[in-house]
């Protein structure tokens, strides 16, 4: 049971008379300030209490989509470039954003430098 939850079972033994807590205890008990509590209480009250967080389960709007990643593996894999050169050809996205798309796809990361190490010794 999170904060919120058992802030909100302490705010139902009050209303129902099964606690002889005031609303400033609870906010002590829970950590809320009391003025939030007294929110809760509103929202349980009126029916609209959420436990969930509305952006939850919530994609980003700033995500690359799916569509774009699989066009930057297709055009890396066509071109003979390093990544930095790629970035400054590509242009719309950023050299992190690029590099963790390859890497997702396993074009870059580690394990290829492990083969440059071995052709130095």
């Amino acid at each position: 049971m999170n904060k919120k939850e058992y802030a909100v079972s302490l705010i139902n033994k009050k209303m129902n008379g099964e606690t002889f807590l005031e609303y400033k205890e609870i906010a002590e008990l829970t950590g809320y300030h009391p003025k939030y509590i007294c929110k809760l209480k509103k929202e349980i009250i009126n029916g609209t209490i959420q436990m969930v967080h509305g952006n939850k389960n919530r994609k980003p709007v700033n995500t690359i989509s799916d569509k774009e990643k699989e066009y930057i593996i297709k055009l890396y894999k066509r071109s003979n470039v390093s990544i930095r050169q790629f970035c400054k050809f590509y242009n719309r996205r950023s050299y992190s954003c690029i590099y963790n798309v390859l890497r997702g796809a396993g074009l870059v990361g580690e394990g290829l430098n492990d083969s440059l190490e071995t052709v130095e010794k």
